[in-house]
């Protein structure tokens, strides 16, 4: 068994109030709510601190858990939710993001049952195949690498494994990406390690990098990762993103 935890802001850099907007006729939040519905999850709750969100969220009659508006980050808010409703500490949560409208709900089953099958991991995740030169270039698609068993080595923005032969005159000589894999930010926690992770202070790599898994494995934690049974679609944080996932969405049978 698992439950599934959306993390929903109102507040975004690059497109404020994203949760709410348009997608094919219901805000983003709702599809991504459906998406997780979808899964074996034996719960799906939306964490906010925005009553607008909350409202909007009872109205397609999901489950809402206020948290405080003080998180940084949206493991810190799924930890709240954990708290007040004293999940023990082994049992799994899946942290599924809220700008995700078209994350296949076989993938949030993987990630869940790769945790349940690993017992001594903290977290899993996984990943997907870069597709092309550009993509693995791309400071915004992070990089992961791992180890023959399957622990998570490293995350990077940067383009890992770096393939020497395929660069002979410098970074943008680069022609290979064959062995690169795309994280997927999708994660399954045991409660436990959720509740550590939120408790530690940023590490040193995840401030370089920007990026908070970083801190889990400055710590010792172990990330079990698998490539995805299905590629998701695109994420929304911006206009552009948000006018190509409605145009996916309007195009999807069934919709």
């Amino acid at each position: 068994m698992f439950r599934v935890v959306i993390p929903a802001r109102y507040a975004s850099t690059r497109l404020p109030g994203k949760a709410l907007l348009p997608l094919a006729g219901k805000p983003m939040i709702r599809w991504v709510y459906e998406r997780a519905r979808a899964s074996r999850a034996a719960e799906v709750l939306i964490a906010t601190d925005d009553a607008r969100i909350a409202e909007a969220a009872r109205g397609f009659g999901a489950a809402v858990v206020l948290t405080a508006a003080t998180h940084a980050s949206g493991t810190d808010r799924i930890a709240e939710v954990a708290r007040i409703r004293t999940w023990h500490d082994d049992e799994i949560v899946v942290n599924v993001q809220g700008d995700e409208p078209l994350i296949p709900p076989a993938i949030i089953d993987q990630v869940a049952a790769l945790l349940v099958a690993h017992p001594t991991a903290h977290i899993a995740t996984l990943a997907t195949r870069i597709e092309s030169l550009a993509e693995f270039l791309d400071p915004n698609a992070v990089k992961v690498v791992s180890d023959a068993e399957g622990r998570a080595l490293y995350f990077s923005r940067a383009p890992i494994p770096w393939d020497r032969e395929g660069a002979p005159a410098g970074i943008t000589s680069q022609t290979r990406f064959g062995n690169a894999r795309r994280h997927i930010g999708l994660y399954a926690y045991r409660v436990g390690a959720l509740h550590r992770l939120a408790s530690l202070a940023p590490t040193a790599l995840e401030q370089c990098e920007k990026l908070e898994q970083l801190r889990a494995l400055e710590h010792g934690m172990e990330i079990r990762l698998a490539d995805a049974c299905e590629r998701p679609g695109p994420d929304v944080n911006t206009q552009e993103d948000l006018e190509r996932v409605t145009g996916l969405l309007s195009r999807t049978p069934g919709t």
